[in-house]
């Protein structure tokens, strides 16, 4: 009997989710030497150097298993939002709370409700997870939360919102939101995804934790990856009612989140002057990406995160041009937006190199 025969027919529909090409992996198939990633949406700058000198000062510690609840992670988190620990769940990235909502709550054949041109992951895991995905179209490469809402069916179990999105990088704010929640039904969980939470407009930006606090079946997730730097140790967290956080805490693994990981977060909280640094390296880089692809006569999407979506015609061949000149970017074939690549924001001399060889690619 071959092995396809015995899996879950669930798992053998799945296209199992496509990273950003790694540097090293450019490097073996062109003999590059000099590479620059930009499809992934990781700091250009690295992690904070606080983070680094606390993951050296755990590391005589490898031998140990890491603090299963992440309580002193947890207590640095409840006092930076004014929450209690017990809000907090921490997770292998954001990402592993994403699965772990599903496994909590989701019954077979309930729908999980979310937007198209989103993260892939929703979809990818609710498939895992033997649930229907039910994607409604954006509006204005944003999500349609009025659209959204109507359709909430009694099939509904969660619904997944990124904001900003990934891979538009448009925000939902917070009139929308407050109009979006007073439909949304006691009986639907609903997750706000915020890896990009930090670059966002703060004036506009919703409040989750409000209805967090009103009782209201909802969790906000954040990560360490992108704003922090220290997307290569993995750690994210969701911040919901202490009932929610309780029920996924059964489901999550007993050492989830490895020492490293933990101390390294820690630490990079602390470190404010970082957090500033990549805001504004990320702003001034937009600026000047938006002035190039405006002159080069390029649509692209205004950007509330740290990548910038651009129209570039057939989005894999200009890809495959980039990736020869040693620039890896993201095609959105995956996105159903295959005329567009992601560009993440990097450091000013990255973003001219990837203006120039952008304009070479085009030319030629």
């Amino acid at each position: 009997m071959h092995i396809h025969n015995l899996a879950r027919k669930n798992i053998l529909e799945i296209d199992p989710y496509k990273p950003g090409k790694p540097i090293s992996e450019v490097a073996r198939e062109l003999g590059l030497k000099k590479i620059i990633k930009l499809a992934s949406n990781e700091s250009p700058i690295g992690p904070s150097l606080k983070a680094q000198a606390a993951i050296r000062k755990a590391v005589k510690d490898l031998s140990l298993y890491p603090e299963g609840s992440g309580i002193v992670l947890r207590q640095a988190l409840a006092q930076y939002w004014g929450m209690k620990p017990e809000n907090f769940i921490l997770g292998n990235g954001s990402n592993e709370i994403i699965e772990l909502l599903l496994r909590t709550f989701l019954h077979e054949g309930e729908e999980v409700l979310t937007s198209e041109s989103t993260f892939v992951v929703y979809a990818l895991s609710t498939q895992v997870c033997n649930g229907k995905i039910v994607q409604v179209p954006l509006k204005n490469y944003t999500y349609d939360l009025d659209a959204l809402a109507q359709h909430i069916t009694k099939k509904t179990k969660l619904i997944k919102i990124a904001n900003p999105n990934n891979p538009t990088g448009t925000m939902v704010d917070a009139d929308a939101v407050d109009r979006f929640m007073k439909k949304v039904p006691r009986s639907v969980v609903v997750a706000f995804d915020e890896a990009y939470g930090e670059f966002a407009n703060p004036k506009k930006y919703p409040n989750i934790l409000k209805y967090v606090k009103e009782g209201r079946h909802v969790i906000m997730l954040r990560t360490f990856s992108k704003i922090y730097g220290l997307a290569g140790v993995r750690v994210g967290y969701g911040i919901a009612g202490e009932d929610m956080v309780g029920l996924l805490n059964k489901v999550r693994q007993p050492f989830n989140v490895n020492s490293l990981a933990q101390v390294a977060a820690t630490a990079a909280m602390e470190d404010e002057d970082y957090r500033h640094r990549m805001v504004s390296l990320v702003e001034e880089g937009k600026r000047y990406l938006y002035n190039e692809f405006y002159k080069m006569e390029l649509f692209y999407v205004p950007s509330e995160a740290n990548f910038v979506l651009v129209k570039v015609g057939d989005g894999n061949k200009i890809f495959q041009g980039l990736l020869k000149k040693g620039i890896i970017v993201r095609t959105m074939y995956e996105y159903e937006l295959p005329d567009f690549v992601r560009v993440t924001v990097g450091t000013m001399p990255q973003n001219r190199l990837f203006i120039k060889a952008l304009k070479e690619v085009i030319k030629g």
